[in-house]
């Protein structure tokens, strides 16, 4: 049974930071590329980042690039998404996803397996 656990979310200030977290069981994690989606209210769901975690392999969002870092620590089956320099514009629930695919693009049909969302709130 594949789960995804998210955490880390939370209310921050504009310019300031947060770290989610995503451990994964159930799954050969090195096998197994890892995304980080979000979705505001009323848009739809987006990548930010994504790491395949057997190469290392990153890709991000324009929107994100220089301010957010995706890593992963294979020995605890957990990847993180680093964001620096939050903007009231990243508010959204963001999620973790795992796809067995080393992919190009970011898209939600190529992710098999979906955790349960944390909010982040950018607000002063």
């Amino acid at each position: 049974d594949v789960q995804l656990q998210a955490s880390g979310g939370g209310l921050v200030q504009p310019g300031g930071s947060l770290r989610l977290s995503c451990t994964a069981s159930g799954l050969n994690f090195g096998n197994y590329g890892i995304g980080w989606f979000r979705q505001a209210p009323g848009k739809e769901r987006e990548g930010v980042a994504y790491i395949y975690t057997n190469s290392g392999m990153t890709l991000y969002a324009d929107s994100v690039k220089g301010r957010f870092t995706i890593s992963a620590e294979n020995a605890k089956n957990t990847v993180y998404l680093q964001m620096n320099d939050l903007k009231p514009e990243d508010t959204a629930v963001y999620y973790c996803a795992a796809s067995p695919f080393s992919i190009s693009v970011m898209t939600t049909d190529l992710f098999g397996f979906w955790g349960q969302g944390t909010q982040v709130t950018v607000s002063s």
